[in-house]
């Protein structure tokens, strides 16, 4: 009895080893691709909504319209919205699309719902990055196709001045590119007294130039600057010293709010990456969920 016994066990071990696995993958790629188009479409039907209200609540004119604080919050809100529709839309869709699997676990069913939550959004996430870059590039491309039928006319045109252009032309260009008018400037620097400079606006303008390079103009540079400021406008050394230092402070003061606008620029765009790695991370999670609903839902109608 107790030989049978075992045989029997082991004959049902044996049948239970070869049960037959499925013939049909566990992924509804359907039902995913799906999705995607449905996320995808709504994405870019929020972005532009979202694009329209940004547009009409900045304003050109001072103090009008919404702070820069103000639409970068609002800019930041809106795409963590715009993760939550559209991803939440696709990721339900294809919960409800996918097909209905047959004596699988309540566990692997809401395992499996929540990886296609997670494949439509990945795939509509691409979609969307692809055609932005698509639009990107293309519209880069025309900028630079612009800029270079620009640069080849003024190329034409200079060549059609000189009646000439040699390979020892362009070699002497690239050789004296890297001398700096204000180099050539200090080398033939002379001012007497009573006698403008005949290229003091010129010489002014590389001085001032390489003072906002360097961070600050020499007091050899300003002294010299106050000689042809005097020599030109026949005032005294003094007053043409005044003039000058105020002039390098307002050069100064605008290369600094140049800069403090760029630092601002920078400070936007790292917190616009950020805001958006974020709306992402929501708009997976989202997905999943949704798929999640709508596959329970599928299963508890039919």
């Amino acid at each position: 009895m107790s030989t049978t016994m075992y045989e029997r066990a082991a004959r049902a071990g044996a049948v239970a080893d070869a049960a037959p696995e499925a013939n049909t993958s566990a992924v509804s790629w359907a039902a995913i691709f799906a999705g995607a188009v449905v996320a995808a479409a709504a994405s870019v039907v929020l972005v532009a909504l979202g694009s329209g209200l940004g547009f009409a609540a900045i304003s050109p004119w001072n103090n009008s319209g919404a702070s820069l604080k103000t639409f970068a919050v609002s800019t930041g809100v809106w795409l963590i919205v715009v993760q939550w529709l559209a991803s939440g839309l696709g990721g339900y869709v294809t919960g409800r699309l996918r097909t209905k699997w047959v004596g699988a676990h309540t566990h692997e069913v809401f395992f499996r719902d929540t990886a296609h939550g997670a494949v439509t959004w990945a795939l509509a996430t691409l979609v969307v990055a692809l055609g932005a870059a698509l639009a990107t590039s293309s519209a880069v491309g025309a900028g630079a196709r612009a800029a270079a039928a620009g640069a080849a006319d003024v190329a034409q045109a200079t060549v059609g001045a000189s009646g000439s252009s040699s390979v020892s032309g362009s070699s002497d260009a690239a050789a004296t590119s890297a001398v700096s008018g204000y180099d050539v400037d200090r080398l033939f620097r002379s001012v007497r007294a009573g006698e403008p400079s005949a290229n003091a606006r010129a010489e002014a303008t590389h001085i001032l130039a390489r003072g906002i390079a360097d961070g600050k103009v020499s007091a050899e540079d300003r002294a010299y600057l106050a000689q042809l400021v005097a020599a030109r406008d026949g005032i005294s050394e003094s007053d043409a010293q005044m003039r000058v230092d105020n002039v390098i402070e307002q050069v100064q003061a605008a290369e600094l709010r140049v800069r403090q606008g760029a630092d601002t620029a920078r400070k936007a765009a790292a917190a616009a990456s950020i805001c958006t790695a974020l709306a992402l991370l929501i708009g997976a999670f989202i997905a999943c969920v949704a798929a999640a609903l709508g596959g329970r839902q599928r299963d508890e109608v039919l």
